[in-house]
This record gives C-alpha cells, sequence and structure tokens, in this order.
C-alpha cells in the first residue's frame, strides 16, 4: 500500500479516463434480487453486453447472453419453463449453461444443432444479483464485498437505486469528492472537508477526510443534542469497482456500481444508520422510517450530485479535447486507478491472444 501526499495542487486531469472500459474480471451488482421475479426475464446491461436473467425451476438464478443463437432475437422476449430459457420467435430452449436443449419441431431422437449462447457467473448475495462478465475462469479469485451490518439488528438499512447518463469514471469522481459538499449547503450538509490520509493500490484508493456537520441532519443522527456544529472522520474507499464510504460511530454506505455503457451508469447503493433509538423501536418503525430517510434525508443530495454529474458528462462529450484541472490527488488517484484496471484487463486479453495462436 502507498502513502500518498494529501496536498491540494493543481494537476491536469487526462481526459483518457471518460473512454476506458472497465476490467470485468471482477463481480457486478446488477439488479436488485427482488426485481428477478419467477417465471419472468430480465433484461440487464453491464458496458455495452446485453444479458437476459430468469430464476430456474430451483429459485437459482441464471444468466445468459440476451440473443438467440438462431436468428439473433432478444430472449427477453421469450419466456421461462422450467430450467430453459426460451426464445419466443421459434421457440428455441436453452439450459442455464447456454446450450440448446430442444427445438419444438426438431424430430424426436434427432441430435440437436451446435448452437450455444454464452452464459455468466451469478450470485444472489445481500439482496443484490453479482454478475461476473470477464472470464469465468478467474470468477473464484474475485468476491463481491463484505456487508456485515446487512445482518446487524441494530443498523437501520436504506436501499437507494440511481440512475446516471454519465460514464461511471464521472460517477465514481464525485463519490470520492468529499469536497463538494459546497454543492449541498442548502441541504444542511458537511462544510470544512480536510484530507487527512491517501492510500493507494493495483486494486483499491482510500482516502480519510475531517468534515463537519450542522443542522436537523446533526440532529437526526444524533451527532449533537444541541444541534451545534460537530467535526467527524470519515473513510471513502473505492476498491474497485465499488465503495464503501464509513462515518465513524454513525454510518456505512455500500455503492455497487453498473457501468452500462460509455454515457449511462447505474449504481446500488445500502445507507446504514446507528440511530440514536433502542433496537427494538428501529426494527417496529424500520418500514414507515425507510421511505422517509430516502425521500427527506437522501435524495435531495442525490439530486443535486446526478445534475452535476450529467452536466459534466455533457461538456466532455461538447469538447473532449478540453482540458480540466483538479486539486484533490483523491480524484487522480481514483482516475489512476480506473485506466490501470482496464489496462490490466487489455493485456490479459493479449497475453491469452498470444498463447492461443
Amino acid at each position: 500500500m502507498l502513502e500518498l501526499a494529501t496536498t491540494l495542487q493543481g494537476q491536469t486531469i487526462q481526459n483518457r479516463v471518460r473512454e476506458v472500459g472497465i476490467n470485468p474480471n471482477h463481480w457486478y451488482a446488477v439488479t436488485w434480487a427482488k426485481d428477478l421475479k419467477p417465471g419472468k426475464i430480465l433484461p440487464i446491461r453491464i458496458w455495452n453486453q446485453s444479458i437476459a436473467l430468469y430464476r430456474d425451476s430451483q429459485n437459482q438464478v441464471q444468466a445468459v447472453e440476451n440473443v438467440c443463437p438462431h436468428k439473433g432475437v432478444a430472449m427477453d422476449k421469450g419466456k421461462v419453463q422450467g430450467d430453459a430459457i426460451v426464445c419466443g420467435y421459434h421457440g428455441w430452449e436453452f439450459n442455464g449453461q447456454g446450450d440448446c436443449v430442444g427445438i419444438p419441431y426438431w424430430g424426436e431422437g434427432q441430435k440437436l444443432p451446435c448452437a450455444q449462447m454464452r452464459s455468466y457467473p451469478v450470485q444472489e448475495r445481500y439482496g443484490l444479483i453479482w454478475l461476473f462478465p470477464g472470464d469465468r475462469a478467474f470468477a473464484h479469485l474475485a468476491s463481491v464485498p463484505e456487508i456485515p451490518e446487512y445482518d446487524d439488528p441494530k443498523c437501520f438499512m436504506v436501499p437507494i437505486g440511481a440512475e446516471f447518463k454519465a460514464h461511471f469514471s464521472i460517477c465514481n469522481e464525485n463519490t470520492m469528492d468529499v469536497f463538494h459538499g459546497y454543492l449541498h449547503q442548502n441541504l444542511q450538509g458537511w462544510f470544512d472537508p480536510v484530507l487527512l490520509k491517501l492510500r493507494e493500490t493495483d486494486e483499491a484508493v482510500t482516502a480519510e477526510y475531517q468534515v463537519s456537520y450542522k443542522g436537523i441532519l446533526t440532529k437526526f443522527l444524533g451527532l449533537s443534542e444541541s444541534g451545534g456544529i460537530t467535526t467527524k472522520t470519515i473513510s471513502v474507499d473505492y476498491q474497485y469497482p465499488n465503495y464503501i464510504n464509513k462515518l465513524e460511530g454513525v454510518s456505512a454506505l455500500y455503492l455497487m456500481r453498473l457501468p452500462i455503457s460509455a454515457t449511462e451508469s447505474r449504481s446500488f447503493a445500502m445507507l446504514f444508520l446507528r440511530l440514536p433509538i433502542p433496537v427494538w423501536l428501529v426494527n417496529s418503525v424500520r418500514r414507515v422510517l425507510q421511505p422517509v430517510v430516502l425521500h427527506l434525508l437522501f435524495l435531495p443530495f442525490l439530486h443535486q450530485d446526478i445534475e452535476m454529474i450529467e452536466s459534466e458528462q455533457e461538456n466532455y462529450l461538447k469538447n473532449p479535447q478540453r482540458r480540466y484541472v483538479e486539486v484533490n490527488p483523491a480524484i487522480i488517484a481514483v482516475q489512476r486507478l480506473i485506466v490501470k484496471q482496464y489496462d490490466r484487463y487489455q493485456q490479459t486479453l493479449q497475453s491469452s491472444e498470444m498463447i492461443s495462436r
């Protein structure tokens, strides 16, 4: 792990980070598990790949390429039949491994044609469906983030989903950028941020900031009984491709990023709060309190962020040659990691091609 200087100084952003793709050899959250209903096919996209998700007869999630190898029709236009996904055009059936297992007008006993679609490693955990879009041989080497708060009865959890018309690098920089509290000043957000520590590895960038809070948010979280100014340390940990943000003794935010295309991203986040009320009371008001916290305390911040993120993307597309200046070394470190992960994957592809020749 490399300790980096926390000094703020002007650095020119290299716009290549706005053009790179993902390293697919990681697990990505692609949808909330509750949104994949039994008997239904759910199409998702991850970095320009269209994938069809469905549950088999054992309720296990299966993921296959969303293109029928017969005529190229999208598989989500079909149906689920037992353990198979069935194309809606000619009724060709495929199992979770992508093998053709039936054709309704095929002769009995006749060998089926060699028609196969790509399948993907997939798992269901923490109320999310995770997919490994890279080389399945590497799937066992990677893991989804550990979320110990998920089963902690003392933690109040709020699920948060968001969509962005922007490259995932812009979204990730926003998450690392605690200095943009200026944007949220009308919401009585945080202020006077100070970058305390910054560390970098080949897999992660971790920053610690000191921030101050005041107002209604401070009171709600129990940071201050009097509503005065409270200063806390927040850690922002970018473990490619996801984030873990923790405010000491108060909250933890797990943010899973789904890169869809060069100008589209989604996020699936779980906000865990340690509220200053008894556990029994938290459990009894959970269903009522969740939408209140989401709509009154979190979404106003998120909507302001989305506006700025999409404005940044829009102006980048108007002039990709324009150079911008950044002063936060944590942002530069995030950009460096994104490019490094993409380059690593490209090198892996090149090595595989050389071996196969």
